[in-house]
């Protein structure tokens, strides 16, 4: 049997055995055989970087930990299919959805455009994987690529009920929903009960911006996000 084990990473742990693949569990807290959707076929999606600056090591041992997780399956012989995101428009500085969008701050460090930023640093970030060695997802994913998407998703959760509007976006309201943080295993009134956040129109410390308005783009109902 071997067994790999990756710590202070979401705690995943991978357990590869004679018959099975065992995956980390987050909702129940074990260790489950892992089967594919498709036989044969994993497919993966994973968080890729917000292309303002240049990534630095803390960042790109993430992909590290992806690159790892992917030879397994490989290795095992299953095919891939993997998905990664490139974050070009829409990540504030602040974890409170509050502050300027950081493409429009790298923008005016380095007097260009964000669109010439994105590029930029696109391709440095590329060079970075091939530097590690790290295999590239079959798919990139720009998030400019898909507002229309986000847009109709965003309409979606709101005939849900999911959401409510203030000054400066849409918020989903994590009170109606009864299980929210159970993947994480926390438990929201423990979380609210110790925040120290600028709420600012926000009804809870745990509600996060689905989409934030832009002044400068009455374009659609949304704004610009």
């Amino acid at each position: 049997m071997l067994l790999l084990l990756f710590w202070n990473y979401r705690n995943v742990i991978i357990r590869i055995s004679d018959k099975d693949i065992l995956l980390f569990n987050s909702l129940g807290r074990s260790l489950i055989p892992f089967k594919p959707l498709e036989p044969g076929l994993v497919k993966l999606y994973t968080c890729g970087p917000t292309v303002y600056s240049y990534a630095h090591i803390g960042n790109l041992r993430a992909y590290i930990f992806t690159d790892t997780l992917k030879r397994m399956f490989l290795f095992n012989g299953f095919k891939i299919k993997h998905v990664m995101n490139i974050t070009d428009i829409g990540h504030l500085q602040s974890d409170e959805d509050t502050g300027e969008d950081k493409m429009e701050q790298g923008a005016k460090r380095e007097g260009l455009d964000i669109w010439q930023i994105a590029e930029r640093y696109t391709k440095a970030f590329t060079e970075n994987i091939n530097d590690l060695n790290i295999i590239s997802p079959e798919i990139w994913c720009k998030a400019t690529a898909h507002i229309k998407e986000q847009i109709e998703l965003v309409q979606r959760i709101e005939k849900e009920g999911f959401t409510y509007r203030i000054e400066d976006g849409i918020y989903f309201d994590t009170s109606k929903l009864s299980d929210y943080g159970k993947l994480a295993g926390q438990n929201p009134e423990e979380l609210m009960a110790g925040a120290r956040i600028d709420m600012g129109g926000k009804k809870h410390p745990t509600d996060f911006a689905l989409w934030k308005f832009s002044p400068k783009d009455k374009k659609t109902s949304h704004g610009m996000g």
